[in-house]
């Protein structure tokens, strides 16, 4: 899909995107622990667009740091919907 954005912002919105796209929870039980991690994730996505917003960050920079908090909160240790049965339903 093409878009009219420069590639750092593009690159920005990708991220955030990965930040708030994690698998739903299977179950009920397992609501506690995905919406800790997601609401993690929201916060340095926050972060990364405040800095680029108020802050005049470079979208690339933010975009590059977003993706390494995100990678110390992984979507991982609850069951997800739609996930096979072989994994235990674990992302």
């Amino acid at each position: 899909m093409t878009h009219n954005l420069p590639e750092p912002a593009a690159d920005l919105l990708r991220a955030v995107f990965e930040a708030l796209d994690i698998p739903y929870p299977a179950t009920f039980g397992d609501s506690e622990v995905h919406d800790r991690i997601l609401s993690d994730r929201v916060m340095h996505a926050r972060v990364a667009l405040e800095g680029v917003l108020r802050r005049d960050d470079d979208p690339g920079w933010s975009a590059d740091y977003l993706r390494s908090r995100l990678a110390e909160h992984p979507p991982t240790g609850y069951r997800a919907a739609g996930m096979p049965r072989q994994n235990g339903g674990r992302p």
